[in-house]
């Protein structure tokens, strides 16, 4: 026994389907938004989250935000202060372990400085 799909059509104007499409994006974000809300970890706020998006090395941005110089940093974290040049100007990648001293000295997560 098959069962039959029957499609039903409805046509409505474009200007209420295009106001439908804006109500249901906007619901989406209040929903994200609420979700956001609810969470209990820590946000990085906008300045940073902006200069991250412009290109800015995820280090010297975390670093910044935790108000350590590269001297305070690499006193903290054990890793010498010339790798974290290196790293912040780009011209080194700095290896898994160094990557992993300064996230944990940075209280954030080694995928956050990739």
């Amino acid at each position: 026994m098959t069962k039959e799909i029957t499609m039903e059509m409805i046509t409505i104007p474009k200007s209420d389907y295009v106001a439908l499409v804006a109500a249901k994006e906007e619901l989406e974000d209040i929903e994200a938004f609420d979700r956001a809300m609810k969470d209990d970890s820590e946000s990085v706020p906008h300045e940073y989250v902006v200069r991250l998006i412009d290109g800015e090395s995820p280090l010297s941005v975390f670093r910044d935000w935790r108000g350590f110089s590269q001297s305070e940093l690499a006193r903290v974290s054990g890793v010498n202060r010339v790798q974290i040049v290196d790293i912040e100007s780009g011209r080194k990648t700095g290896s898994v372990a160094t990557l992993k001293k300064l996230a944990d000295a940075l209280g954030i997560l080694i995928d956050d400085l990739i």
